[in-house]
């Protein structure tokens, strides 16, 4: 029963696209105002973490996915934050700022989520330079290895 589990946990927590999906084109704004859109990462991977400031579970993957940028930036990669469901006040970046990590956000990214298919938080979105979906995960361990593998991937393609 346990192997069944720990089965159904991989398949459902870590998606890798058999057939690389090509990745809808988009467009959002900062809560400064900035609009940020999908072409601005034209012929660069990317990596896209949709989240939300109440979400434990995304507060708990964002020291692993910030350690995991720095390491793979240098080489190319690009990060955004992508904040759904949130109430009027919050502060999505200022939150991201605080807790230490130098990760774009983009506002009432609802739209984009489902363009992406997300069904929850935190969804972590991995797209390859030429602007395929490669994998897509909702795993909140930060230290999961698998991690590491897609990021490592995305910027040896």
């Amino acid at each position: 029963m346990r192997t069944l589990v720990l089965i159904a946990t991989l398949i459902f927590t870590f998606s890798v696209y058999a057939q690389e999906d090509i990745a809808p084109q988009w467009s959002l704004k900062t809560e400064t105002g900035e609009t940020v859109s999908s072409t601005d990462f034209a012929g660069k991977p990317l990596v896209i973490h949709v989240w939300a400031t109440w979400c434990p579970y995304c507060k708990k993957l964002q020291p692993g996915l910030d350690r995991l940028y720095k390491k793979y930036q240098p080489q190319g990669l690009e990060m955004i934050a992508i904040s759904v469901r949130e109430d009027e006040d919050a502060t999505p970046q200022a939150v991201l700022d605080a807790r230490g990590y130098d990760i774009k956000t983009l506002i009432k990214g609802e739209s984009v989520a489902e363009e992406f298919n997300v069904a929850g938080t935190p969804t972590t979105i991995f797209i390859d330079k030429k602007g395929n979906i490669i994998a897509q995960t909702t795993s909140s361990d930060p230290d999961d290895p698998r991690l590491e593998q897609v990021f490592k991937y995305l910027v040896s393609r």
